[in-house]
């Protein structure tokens, strides 16, 4: 268990190395690190499922028309009616600024797990008036 939780941290530790590789390799601007403290807790029906909290550290880019970060670290994990415990999780994401008003964005995330571990995506578009 605790094996297959270093692997994939790993692998997921090297693919972030080589995405930010890639970005700050064509980027000007770097504006540094950041800490980021989240919450997420889940609900269903009105019944409250669990709650993760991440301790991340991040650093964050921007240039011209795209912005970029990417951070990590520990995350509690509590369910309802379990007992907690930490877990390793990251987030690496951006935003590219077609236009003025128009923008697309999107993060990939992971935290590590027990039996395997939970990896998520987002993806959007965003339009000002």
């Amino acid at each position: 268990m605790y094996l297959q939780k270093t692997q994939f941290l790993l692998q997921m530790i090297k693919a972030l190395a080589v995405a930010v590789s890639g970005v700050l390799a064509g980027s000007a601007a770097w504006a540094g690190p950041y800490v980021n403290v989240e919450n997420n807790a889940g609900y269903s029906g009105g019944d409250y499922l669990g709650a993760t909290t991440d301790f991340h550290v991040g650093f964050e880019g921007a240039q011209d028309v795209y912005s970029y970060y990417v951070q990590g670290g520990p995350a509690y994990s509590s369910p309802q009616g379990e007992d907690g415990e930490f877990e390793l999780s990251g987030k690496i994401g951006g935003n590219v600024q077609a236009t003025d008003q128009f923008g697309v964005y999107g993060e990939l995330s992971f935290i590590t797990a027990d039996e395997d571990p939970s990896v998520g995506s987002k993806i959007g578009v965003k339009y000002s008036f």
